[in-house]
């Protein structure tokens, strides 16, 4: 690739996000622009409209399920703690 700098950092590196599914310029302005002329109603059916729930990989949803163990283990010592000083 002649007449481009890379750094070694990112010489080999991937993209992060796939250059097709950039945004076409100027749709996030017209979106915008067109929610702003929304009735209430309008906008509130717009915006309440569900979102799916993410494709997780096997290690994203075992840390998950980690982070909730650990966040029920900290509660239950807070609370142990918390108890044990009123005596």
């Amino acid at each position: 690739m002649r007449g481009s700098v890379r750094s070694p950092e990112t010489a080999g590196a991937r993209p992060l996000v796939d250059p097709s599914l950039a945004p076409v310029e100027g749709a996030a302005e017209e979106e915008e622009e067109l929610i702003m002329h929304l009735e209430r109603d309008q906008f509130v059916a717009e915006t309440s409209r569900p979102v799916p729930r993410a494709r997780l990989t096997r290690g994203a949803r075992i840390a998950l399920w980690g982070l909730r163990v650990f966040a029920v283990v900290v509660s239950l010592m807070v609370i142990y703690t918390f108890i044990d000083t009123l005596h």
